[in-house]
């Protein structure tokens, strides 16, 4: 399907063919795909955890408040934010563009450009993801606000702003990964009713991860799942040119 079909064709189906099962590597593919998504800072503060063992997602459901969406998938994507693990990831990237520099930069330009990589990722990255109950964040603001005074600069930089940083890529994985089912024609539902404390515990999930979404995923039964006709607001009233 090319991308206007792909969009037109997925929809948040509530229910799901008990007959028609999923290619777990088809799916595990379309999250290769979602990986694909942009990222802030390419920091990847993110975890997909793919459920296709039935007692798991039979507990998932019931987390899910046992919406028809989710008792009746054949399998459940759960995105989980992990800016815990900022430290670890920061130091991946950095050592994979220390080495895009030597392969694609001339060498005379490397030095300068690797000590600003070193600044970012060592420095700048581990300084505004890590946490301390409020705290932090308040520094991070009073520096931003004053740099601010004399030059444009991210003022968005407390806690709770890196927190929704982090949410806002892992939903763009998200999004990637529905569409990619989409065009392997496999149906699925983004779902945000749920119990978090529940999930993390029935995944064995650490303090750090938050919940993203569940993604739940099957093949449609026909209309039933579907609500009736999509309904969107008109362009116009969402749309400004300027």
């Amino acid at each position: 399907m090319q991308l206007h079909e792909m969009l037109n064709h997925r929809r948040a189906v509530r229910h799901y063919a008990a007959d028609k099962a999923l290619d777990t590597e088809k799916v595990r593919y379309c999250l290769q795909l979602a990986q694909l998504a942009p990222s802030s800072s390419n920091m990847q503060l993110y975890e997909f955890y793919h459920i296709t063992d039935k007692t798991a997602l039979t507990q998932l459901a019931e987390a899910c408040l046992s919406q028809n969406a989710a008792t009746s998938a054949q399998q459940m994507v759960v995105f989980a934010t992990r800016q815990d693990l900022y430290r670890e990831r920061a130091q991946t990237v950095l050592a994979f563009n220390r080495d895009n520099l030597k392969r694609y930069t001339p060498p005379e330009n490397q030095a300068g450009r690797l000590q600003k990589l070193e600044r970012y990722y060592a420095k700048l990255m581990p300084f505004l993801y890590a946490r301390g109950f409020g705290l932090l964040g308040i520094l991070h603001k009073l520096i931003a606000h004053t740099i601010g005074l004399f030059r444009p600069i991210t003022t968005n930089v407390s806690e709770a702003d890196l927190r929704i940083v982090t949410h806002k890529s892992c939903a763009l994985a998200a999004q990637t990964f529905m569409l990619a089912m989409a065009e392997q024609g496999y149906d699925t539902c983004p779902l945000e009713g749920l119990d978090s404390r529940m999930v993390k515990r029935i995944l064995k999930l650490p303090r750090g991860a938050e919940i993203n979404m569940i993604v739940v995923c099957g093949i449609r039964d026909g209309n039933r799942g579907i609500w009736g006709d999509r309904f969107r607001l008109p362009f116009t009233q969402v749309y400004r040119q300027i």
